[in-house]
């Protein structure tokens, strides 16, 4: 398969404290991919890296054949990458539309000229865009909450449209930082079935931070373990289940409570 996301011996140094050492990994074309590990692992400051919210102290990133490692953060959408933060960043006071509208900015092309005189052609790429909108909504099943604001809206469905605003700037790679934290198990249901039907209908590629093994082991293709800063597995879900490594430092505790319920 095509790798779509290359991340090569990646580092990142606050100071004299290293967060991320030599970090790599593919991420391929068309699979939800995870990455996994404990708190403090440095899972969100790779996120941060990729996204280029944060600079890279050495190593690369190379998304569909193009290094975006020095890439100004506001470029990043217009090439293809959308992402979802690990706490809520939704504008409460605005109305379901208007969140997933802000998702269409980098698409907007209108001058300020046109904008003000609102012709024709202006007109048509406001359809288009307010078109494209209504489709996530519908893909999303928020349709009944459309017009009300963000902010009055249950927790579950504000991650919706956290994700519908993610969706609205077309991504080839898509990154979901802890989706179903704080969700029910209903909720985590909803959103597992999403990311299934972003991949499978919408061709996108998912990158996703969880601690909920559950719905990493059952959907993801390829899972890549951090702890301390480094990685130290990378492989298909049951390959993981069985790294020694990965027992030790992240699912050993989970794993053995597991064990003892069952006897």
């Amino acid at each position: 398969m095509t790798v779509l996301l290359q991340v090569d011996n990646l580092v990142k140094k606050f100071g004299g404290v290293t967060a991320v050492n030599g970090v790599g990994f593919p991420v391929l074309k068309g699979e939800i991919f995870s990455l996994i590990g404990p708190n403090g692992a440095g899972k969100t400051t790779m996120f941060n890296l990729i996204s280029r919210v944060l600079p890279v102290t050495s190593g690369t990133i190379t998304l569909d054949g193009n290094d975006i490692t020095r890439t100004a953060p506001h470029r990043i959408a217009p090439l293809g990458m959308g992402r979802t933060f690990q706490n809520l960043a939704v504008f409460k006071h605005a109305s379901v539309v208007d969140n997933l509208l802000v998702g269409r900015h980098s698409h907007m092309k209108t001058s300020v000229l046109g904008g003000l005189l609102f012709g024709p052609t202006t007109r048509a790429a406001e359809r288009a865009h307010r078109k494209r909108v209504e489709e996530i909504i519908d893909f999303l099943e928020i349709q009944h909450v459309r017009d009300v604001p963000v902010g009055a809206l249950a927790y579950g469905l504000q991650k919706r449209v956290e994700l519908g605003r993610a969706l609205a700037t077309e991504p080839k790679l898509l990154l979901l930082d802890e989706m179903v934290s704080g969700m029910n198990a209903e909720e985590t249901e909803d959103i597992a079935r999403f990311i299934l039907d972003l991949k499978e209908e919408l061709e996108i590629t998912v990158m996703m931070i969880e601690h909920d093994m559950g719905i990493v082991t059952d959907i993801s293709d390829h899972i890549a373990v951090m702890n301390f800063g480094e990685r130290i597995a990378y492989g298909t879900p049951d390959e993981i289940r069985a790294d020694p490594h990965v027992i030790e430092a992240y699912l050993g505790h989970k794993l053995q409570e597991d064990t003892e319920a069952v006897h």
